[in-house]
Protein backbone atom coordinates (compact mmCIF):
# COMPACT_ATOMS: atom_id res chain seq x y z
CA UNK A 1 0.00 0.00 0.00
CA UNK A 2 1.43 3.36 -0.98
CA UNK A 3 0.46 6.75 0.31
CA UNK A 4 1.22 10.42 -0.05
CA UNK A 5 2.76 12.46 2.71
CA UNK A 6 0.85 15.70 3.09
CA UNK A 7 3.04 18.64 4.04
CA UNK A 8 5.89 17.20 6.17
CA UNK A 9 7.90 20.39 5.61
CA UNK A 10 5.01 22.58 6.71
CA UNK A 11 4.24 20.32 9.66
CA UNK A 12 7.77 20.46 11.06
CA UNK A 13 7.76 24.24 10.63
CA UNK A 14 4.73 24.49 12.95
CA UNK A 15 4.93 24.63 16.75
CA UNK A 16 3.26 21.23 17.06
CA UNK A 17 5.58 19.65 14.50
CA UNK A 18 8.64 21.13 16.15
CA UNK A 19 7.55 19.67 19.52
CA UNK A 20 6.95 16.23 18.00
CA UNK A 21 10.28 16.44 16.18
CA UNK A 22 12.13 17.13 19.42
CA UNK A 23 10.61 14.04 21.04
CA UNK A 24 11.58 11.83 18.11
CA UNK A 25 15.07 13.35 17.97
CA UNK A 26 15.62 12.51 21.64
CA UNK A 27 15.03 8.82 20.94
CA UNK A 28 17.23 8.83 17.82
CA UNK A 29 20.05 10.48 19.71
CA UNK A 30 19.71 7.97 22.54
CA UNK A 31 20.02 5.08 20.08
CA UNK A 32 22.80 6.65 18.00
CA UNK A 33 24.53 9.06 20.40
CA UNK A 34 27.60 9.64 18.24
CA UNK A 35 28.51 8.79 14.64
CA UNK A 36 32.03 10.22 14.24
CA UNK A 37 33.45 9.96 10.74
CA UNK A 38 30.52 7.89 9.47
CA UNK A 39 28.54 8.17 6.23
CA UNK A 40 24.85 8.61 7.06
CA UNK A 41 21.90 8.31 4.67
CA UNK A 42 18.38 9.45 5.53
CA UNK A 43 15.53 8.01 3.46
CA UNK A 44 12.09 9.63 3.52
CA UNK A 45 11.77 13.02 5.15
CA UNK A 46 14.81 13.03 7.42
CA UNK A 47 16.14 16.58 7.08
CA UNK A 48 14.77 17.60 10.52
CA UNK A 49 16.81 14.78 12.11
CA UNK A 50 20.09 14.46 10.22
CA UNK A 51 21.29 17.58 11.95
CA UNK A 52 21.79 15.42 15.05
CA UNK A 53 24.98 14.06 13.47
CA UNK A 54 26.11 16.75 11.00
CA UNK A 55 28.90 18.02 13.21
CA UNK A 56 30.59 14.64 13.64
CA UNK A 57 29.64 12.49 10.65
CA UNK A 58 31.80 12.42 7.52
CA UNK A 59 28.69 13.14 5.46
CA UNK A 60 24.91 13.16 5.87
CA UNK A 61 22.72 12.76 2.78
CA UNK A 62 18.93 13.08 2.72
CA UNK A 63 17.11 11.14 0.00
CA UNK A 64 13.40 11.72 -0.62
CA UNK A 65 11.47 9.07 -2.61
CA UNK A 66 10.36 10.39 -5.99
CA UNK A 67 6.67 9.64 -5.32
CA UNK A 68 6.72 12.37 -2.64
CA UNK A 69 7.41 14.97 -5.32
CA UNK A 70 9.84 17.86 -5.22
CA UNK A 71 10.22 19.69 -1.89
CA UNK A 72 9.38 23.37 -1.53
CA UNK A 73 11.97 25.82 -2.93
CA UNK A 74 14.71 26.61 -0.45
CA UNK A 75 14.25 23.46 1.63
CA UNK A 76 17.26 21.38 2.62
CA UNK A 77 16.00 18.12 1.10
CA UNK A 78 19.11 16.73 -0.60
CA UNK A 79 18.36 14.24 -3.40
CA UNK A 80 15.05 13.10 -4.84
CA UNK A 81 15.30 9.64 -6.41
CA UNK A 82 13.43 6.43 -7.02
CA UNK A 83 13.35 4.34 -3.86
CA UNK A 84 14.28 1.13 -5.70
CA UNK A 85 17.17 2.66 -7.69
CA UNK A 86 19.29 4.77 -5.37
CA UNK A 87 22.16 6.62 -7.07
CA UNK A 88 24.84 5.23 -4.75
CA UNK A 89 27.47 2.48 -5.11
CA UNK A 90 27.32 -0.71 -3.07
CA UNK A 91 28.44 -0.72 0.57
CA UNK A 92 28.82 3.05 0.96
CA UNK A 93 26.88 3.97 4.13
CA UNK A 94 27.62 3.19 7.78
CA UNK A 95 24.18 4.19 9.03
CA UNK A 96 20.81 4.51 7.28
CA UNK A 97 17.79 6.19 8.86
CA UNK A 98 14.36 5.48 7.34
CA UNK A 99 11.74 7.93 8.63
CA UNK A 100 8.60 8.99 6.75
CA UNK A 101 9.83 6.43 4.22
CA UNK A 102 8.72 2.87 4.88
CA UNK A 103 5.03 3.68 5.30
CA UNK A 104 4.83 5.58 2.01
CA UNK A 105 7.01 3.19 -0.01
CA UNK A 106 5.45 2.03 -3.24
CA UNK A 107 7.28 -1.28 -2.77
CA UNK A 108 8.78 -1.87 0.69
CA UNK A 109 10.50 -5.04 -0.53
CA UNK A 110 12.46 -3.18 -3.22
CA UNK A 111 13.25 -0.32 -0.86
CA UNK A 112 14.80 -2.70 1.66
CA UNK A 113 16.77 -4.46 -1.09
CA UNK A 114 18.37 -1.16 -1.97
CA UNK A 115 19.04 -0.38 1.69
CA UNK A 116 20.78 -3.77 2.02
CA UNK A 117 22.85 -3.03 -1.09
CA UNK A 118 24.14 0.41 -0.10
CA UNK A 119 24.65 -0.39 3.61
CA UNK A 120 28.12 -1.52 4.65
CA UNK A 121 28.43 -5.07 5.96
CA UNK A 122 28.93 -3.80 9.51
CA UNK A 123 26.43 -0.93 9.11
CA UNK A 124 23.11 -0.43 10.82
CA UNK A 125 19.68 0.69 9.68
CA UNK A 126 17.16 2.43 11.93
CA UNK A 127 13.52 2.20 10.82
CA UNK A 128 10.98 4.61 12.28
CA UNK A 129 7.37 3.91 11.28
CA UNK A 130 3.89 4.89 12.51
CA UNK A 131 2.67 2.27 14.98
CA UNK A 132 -0.67 0.93 13.79
CA UNK A 133 -1.85 0.62 17.43
CA UNK A 134 -0.98 4.22 18.29
CA UNK A 135 -2.89 7.47 17.86
CA UNK A 136 -0.39 9.05 15.47
CA UNK A 137 -1.08 6.56 12.67
CA UNK A 138 -4.66 7.90 12.57
CA UNK A 139 -3.80 11.60 12.82
CA UNK A 140 -4.13 12.78 9.21
CA UNK A 141 -3.09 16.32 10.13
CA UNK A 142 0.44 14.97 10.69
CA UNK A 143 2.77 13.21 8.19
CA UNK A 144 2.63 10.11 10.42
CA UNK A 145 -1.07 9.68 9.60
CA UNK A 146 -0.56 8.72 5.94
CA UNK A 147 0.51 5.52 4.25
CA UNK A 148 0.82 2.02 5.70
CA UNK A 149 1.32 1.86 9.50
CA UNK A 150 3.20 -1.05 11.06
CA UNK A 151 3.26 -2.74 14.44
CA UNK A 152 6.73 -3.29 15.95
CA UNK A 153 6.35 -7.00 15.17
CA UNK A 154 5.53 -6.28 11.54
CA UNK A 155 8.63 -4.10 11.13
CA UNK A 156 10.72 -6.85 12.72
CA UNK A 157 9.34 -9.54 10.44
CA UNK A 158 9.72 -7.35 7.35
CA UNK A 159 13.38 -6.69 8.14
CA UNK A 160 14.04 -10.35 8.92
CA UNK A 161 12.53 -11.46 5.60
CA UNK A 162 14.89 -9.09 3.81
CA UNK A 163 18.06 -10.39 5.40
CA UNK A 164 18.44 -8.05 8.35
CA UNK A 165 18.94 -9.09 11.96
CA UNK A 166 17.06 -6.95 14.46
CA UNK A 167 19.28 -5.69 17.30
CA UNK A 168 17.12 -3.26 19.26
CA UNK A 169 13.56 -1.96 19.50
CA UNK A 170 12.35 1.34 20.88
CA UNK A 171 9.35 3.64 20.56
CA UNK A 172 8.42 7.30 20.65
CA UNK A 173 5.46 9.69 20.77
CA UNK A 174 3.32 8.58 23.68
CA UNK A 175 2.08 12.19 23.65
CA UNK A 176 -1.28 12.49 21.85
CA UNK A 177 -0.96 14.22 18.45
CA UNK A 178 -2.91 17.34 19.36
CA UNK A 179 -1.68 20.84 20.14
CA UNK A 180 -2.83 21.07 23.80
CA UNK A 181 -0.89 17.90 24.65
CA UNK A 182 2.14 18.84 22.56
CA UNK A 183 2.41 22.12 24.45
CA UNK A 184 3.36 20.00 27.47
CA UNK A 185 4.98 17.24 25.44
CA UNK A 186 7.79 16.47 27.87
CA UNK A 187 5.36 15.74 30.72
CA UNK A 188 3.05 13.62 28.58
CA UNK A 189 5.92 11.70 27.04
CA UNK A 190 7.36 10.87 30.46
CA UNK A 191 4.00 9.72 31.79
CA UNK A 192 3.31 7.65 28.69
CA UNK A 193 6.67 5.94 28.77
CA UNK A 194 6.18 5.11 32.46
CA UNK A 195 2.52 4.07 32.40
CA UNK A 196 1.49 2.89 28.93
CA UNK A 197 2.60 -0.26 27.10
CA UNK A 198 5.18 0.37 24.38
CA UNK A 199 2.88 -1.28 21.84
CA UNK A 200 0.60 1.78 22.08
CA UNK A 201 3.29 4.37 21.37
CA UNK A 202 2.90 6.53 18.29
CA UNK A 203 6.05 5.31 16.56
CA UNK A 204 7.79 1.96 16.32
CA UNK A 205 11.59 2.21 16.12
CA UNK A 206 13.65 -0.83 15.10
CA UNK A 207 17.42 -1.04 14.62
CA UNK A 208 18.92 -3.84 12.53
CA UNK A 209 22.16 -5.07 10.99
CA UNK A 210 22.76 -7.07 7.85
CA UNK A 211 22.33 -10.80 8.34
CA UNK A 212 25.27 -11.87 6.22
CA UNK A 213 24.62 -15.55 6.85
CA UNK A 214 21.31 -15.17 5.05
CA UNK A 215 23.08 -14.25 1.80
CA UNK A 216 22.37 -11.41 -0.58
CA UNK A 217 18.83 -10.29 -1.41
CA UNK A 218 17.56 -12.16 -4.45
CA UNK A 219 16.56 -10.45 -7.67
CA UNK A 220 17.59 -7.25 -9.37
CA UNK A 221 16.37 -3.95 -8.01
CA UNK A 222 16.26 -2.32 -11.43
CA UNK A 223 18.82 -0.57 -13.57
CA UNK A 224 17.36 2.92 -13.67
CA UNK A 225 19.14 5.68 -11.78
CA UNK A 226 16.89 8.68 -12.33
CA UNK A 227 17.76 11.44 -9.86
CA UNK A 228 15.94 14.75 -9.41
CA UNK A 229 17.83 17.57 -7.76
CA UNK A 230 15.69 20.47 -6.50
CA UNK A 231 16.55 23.83 -8.03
Amino acid sequence: MSGEVHGPWEYYASAAGAAAGRLVAQRLRALWPALPGMAVLGIGHTSPYLGLWHAEAARCIALTPAQCGLPPPGSNAGLVAEEDAMPFPDLCFDRILILHGLEIAENARRLLREVWRVLKDDGRVLVVAPNRRGLWAHAEHTPFGHGQPYSPGQVTRLLTRHMFRVERKDCALFTPPYVPFLQAAGTWEGLGRALWPARHAGLAIVEAKKDLLAGAPAGATGVRRRVLVPA
